[in-house]
């Protein structure tokens, strides 16, 4: 089930932020993630916050039915509008995300779209993407989307191998997400990224790269590879725990990611995140880079998090929960906590050294600065960057990149 929210001091009813939030906003981009918390089964290894029909059953009524639940996410980004007041800001990014988005009409995707347009005013060059089920879409329905004005479209493959598919609990028949790159291409996106699982229960190195080479060869302009993290609480736990499939170790995890930098930068993608690789720099996901640069976005849809400014909220999890609160003209807003400098520093540290830029060395304490110079010279972080005041990982310095940005923070 999806993991407990975090404690923080509650969000006032009318969503309100403090003045020093939207101080020097017209400097920092504004994104929206829009969360669509619905799935047509839960995959064994999710933990995020995404609900069944089964599970929704008697707990939230009409107000948690997927039928409607594009208008109240419209009001929500009505309330954004109100509690940003005169904000100048045109919306640079927009990802929708869950869940599965899909499950969607195509035009209850776009009419949120259109609400963010009409609000807010999208920059010319905005970004838009949605994350798809390869199963829940077709041409018509990717169409309907670019149409409406997505531009990128993310579609969840994870594996190549049925039985690895199998482990995870992935209703998609090998073969469909590289489909859905060529009917997505066919209408008009510029920008499609496939996302990849390793390190699953069963998984070998062969069917790892496999599952590469059907990537690659779909013709995708961005990958993102994930290591497999057993969440406590989900099915693929309880399996692991009942010696049912094995579990897999770090080690089999660094091969696994040796194995796609090779093959992705083979096949002409460069990497610019730990987990990411695109074949341009346009190719990139501006979305995730906003969270990685501490940007301003805001999240609307049950347990979304938000960040403006150095304050950061969350919304209740439970569709019922978060319809309700809207409908009765409040925040759904669960907590909030307001970041000290010191948080923002650690932040930045945590974050940007995952870019291949890295993370300015000017941000580092004295242990900090003294354990870069140590990662240095073990071959952690790149001489170049480093004489140009960034700590930015080397190959083996983005296997080890937790132990690293533990020494750093310090």
């Amino acid at each position: 089930m999806p993991s407990a929210l975090p404690d923080g001091e509650p969000v006032p009813a009318d969503g309100a932020l403090p003045a020093s939030a939207l101080a020097g906003a017209a400097d920092r981009p504004l994104g929206f993630y829009l969360h669509v918390p619905y799935c047509a089964t839960r995959c064994g290894y999710c933990d995020f916050n995404t609900y069944t029909a089964t599970e929704l059953r008697g707990t939230g009524g009409v107000l948690a039915s997927r039928d409607n639940y594009a208008e109240t996410l419209v009001d929500e980004i009505r309330l954004a509008r109100k509690v940003l007041g005169d904000d100048p800001r045109p919306v640079r990014t927009v990802f929708v995300g869950g869940g599965t988005p899909t499950l969607l009409a195509a035009g209850d995707l776009v009419r949120m779209l259109g609400a963010i347009r009409e609000e807010f005013g999208l920059a010319p060059d905005a970004e838009v993407t949605t994350e798809a089920n390869p199963e829940s879409v077709d041409p018509a329905y990717l169409a309907e989307l670019r149409a409406g004005g997505f531009n990128r479209v993310s579609f969840g493959m994870q594996s190549a191998r049925q039985h690895v598919l199998k482990v995870l609990d992935r209703t998609h028949t090998p073969g469909r997400p590289e489909a859905c790159v060529t009917e997505a291409r066919a209408v008009g996106f510029d920008h499609v990224n496939l996302d990849l699982i390793y390190g699953t229960p069963g998984e070998s190195d062969d069917d790892w790269r496999a599952s590469l080479e059907a990537a690659v060869g779909a013709g995708p302009d961005h990958v993102s590879a994930y290591a497999l993290i057993v969440e406590e609480g989900t099915q693929l736990a309880r399996r692991i725990r009942r010696g049912e499939v094995p579990m897999t170790d770090d080690d089999v995890h660094a091969d696994r990611y040796l194995i796609a930098e090779e093959m992705l930068t083979g096949a002409g993608f460069d990497w610019y995140e730990v987990s990411n690789w695109a074949t341009s720099e346009v190719g990139r996901c501006l979305h995730n880079e906003l969270y990685w640069r501490g940007a301003d976005w805001w999240g609307a849809g049950p347990g979304a998090h938000s960040h403006v400014g150095g304050v950061r909220w969350w919304n209740v999890k439970h569709p019922g929960a978060y319809a309700a609160a809207l409908a009765e003209g409040r925040s759904p807003g669960a907590g909030r906590e307001v970041l000290s400098s010191e948080d923002r520093r650690v932040e930045r540290i945590l974050l940007e050294l995952r870019l291949r830029d890295g993370v300015p060395l000017d941000l580092l304490r004295e242990e900090g600065r003294a354990a870069a110079d140590r990662a240095l010279s073990d071959g952690l972080l790149r001489p170049e960057p480093f004489e140009r005041g960034h700590a930015a990982l080397t190959l083996r310095g983005r296997l080890l990149a937790d132990a690293v940005v533990r020494d750093l923070v310090d």
